[in-house]
């Protein structure tokens, strides 16, 4: 069995252990070490495993991942996503589909602060669902909404998709965080623009909502600045520092942890218990994400020894397919592939094969890993597994509005994303413009 066969039949035995059930890490692990073990022998296999346990994750770069979920976590329990939405609510009373455009508003500014969409969705389920049903808005439109909007939080930085890439990539964190900034304020701009398109050629899809003046008139310009300074003060001290060179991603991490649990502290809405269960939840999100990247670490040592990677290059080179053939079947795979793994996973699995033929095509590695987190948070929203529909879902605790409801809702969110991923396609200053300025 030559080398590039064994690694077609680690990847095929990865991808097996996933269809059956196996976590996504120990069969990368498990496969990869199957892998070197035919290569070179167990004991060769072992130091392989020792090897990716040990330099995979020593660099203090990496504290960036729980330093940013922390601050995330944090954030959740401080009610600073109720008053983001109250804020924005109150700003766009007065514009049809008002209530849309505020929870995308809203969740645009929260993914700023966290970076997490799954906690985008589950905090903005419980906040603006029931608030856009009381005004009428239909069901499957409300929680399309939040599921579509909560994507944001992967793009706009800080972002732990963009974090993973960066690792992945050996490419600046902080390049990356800057290189989401245009796409994601972008693809933020074209949900906003289907939402008011709806309103004015769809209503029975988002509901006969009347337009009333008088909504909110309790809140006030100063009600409504004490509700967002600090938030404001949050995103200038980690976005702020981190872009004005004041700190490093890792840095930044920390101080947005530490922002955030003053935030919660100066709200009251840090209880000894709540405090536990953020750090408990913080740990296990961590140690879960940096357990993956000693996995991928280990997969992408196999694969270069088995030379898969220069293999798939020379095969792609063979079929004619040219720079930008490669990278619509790549994306055509990663939008299969996100119907039934989650975003983690994919870029775990597809990053260490692609990567290579990518830079050989001579693509900008910021650019691709941009079209990469888009493409695959478009799996967040696609059946059958779209973890954010999931996420809403739990967080509504509501038998009347099905899951198949939430696909339907946030069906246009996915066609506004493919757009979006054409534009960043066709226009790569808009994801390199302010990474190398």
């Amino acid at each position: 069995m030559t080398d590039l066969q064994v690694g077609l039949l680690a990847i095929g035995l990865m991808l097996a252990g996933i269809y059956f059930g196996m976590h996504i890490g120990v069969a990368l692990i498990a496969s990869s070490f199957v892998g070197v073990w035919i290569i070179k022998s167990p004991e060769v296999a072992a130091r392989f495993v020792a090897a990716a346990g040990n330099d995979a994750i020593r660099d203090y770069l990496f504290g960036v991942i729980p330093l940013f979920v922390l601050m995330g976590m944090l954030v959740s329990v401080s009610g600073v996503g109720r008053d983001t939405f109250d804020v924005f609510q109150w700003l766009l009373r007065r514009i049809r589909g008002g209530l849309g455009l505020a929870t995308v508003g809203a969740n645009a500014v929260f993914a700023a602060i966290t970076g997490i969409s799954i906690a985008s969705a589950s905090v903005f389920t419980k906040v603006a669902v029931p608030e856009m049903i009381r005004h009428g808005y239909t069901p499957r439109f409300a929680v399309g909404v939040v599921a579509g909007s909560s994507v944001l939080g992967m793009l706009i930085p800080p972002s732990l998709l963009m974090i993973i890439y960066g690792v992945l990539a050996e490419e600046s964190i902080g390049r990356m965080f800057l290189a989401g900034i245009i796409p994601g304020l972008v693809l933020a701009l074209g949900f906003c623009v289907m939402i008011v398109g709806l309103a004015y050629w769809r209503p029975d899809f988002i509901g006969h909502v009347k337009v009333d003046p008088a909504a909110a008139e309790t809140e006030t310009w100063g009600s409504a600045a004490r509700k967002f300074v600090p938030i404001l003060i949050l995103i200038t001290l980690v976005l702020g520092g981190l872009y004005g060179g004041f700190f490093t991603p890792t840095e930044a991490g920390a101080v947005g942890a530490a922002g955030a649990f003053v935030i919660a502290l100066a709200r009251r809405q840090l209880s000894w218990r709540k405090l536990w269960n953020v750090l408990l939840e913080t740990g296990f999100v961590s140690v879960s994400v940096l357990f993956l990247i000693i996995a991928a670490s280990l997969y992408s040592r196999m694969l270069a020894l088995t030379g898969m990677p220069a293999a798939v290059t020379g095969f792609i080179g063979e079929m004619g397919l040219g720079p930008w053939g490669f990278l619509t079947l790549y994306l055509l795979i990663v939008l299969a592939l996100g119907c039934i793994i989650d975003s983690v996973s994919i870029m775990l699995i597809m990053v260490p094969i692609v990567l290579p033929i990518a830079k050989a095509f001579g693509m900008d590695v910021v650019w691709f890993g941009v079209l990469t987190v888009v493409a695959v948070e478009i799996g967040l929203l696609t059946p059958p597994f779209g973890v954010s529909v999931y996420t809403v879902k739990s967080a509504l605790n509501d038998p009347r509005i099905t899951i198949k409801d939430i696909f339907i809702g946030a069906f246009p969110f996915v066609l506004v994303m493919v757009v979006v991923l054409l534009i960043l396609m066709a226009f790569p200053a808009l994801s390199t413009a302010l990474a190398y300025d």
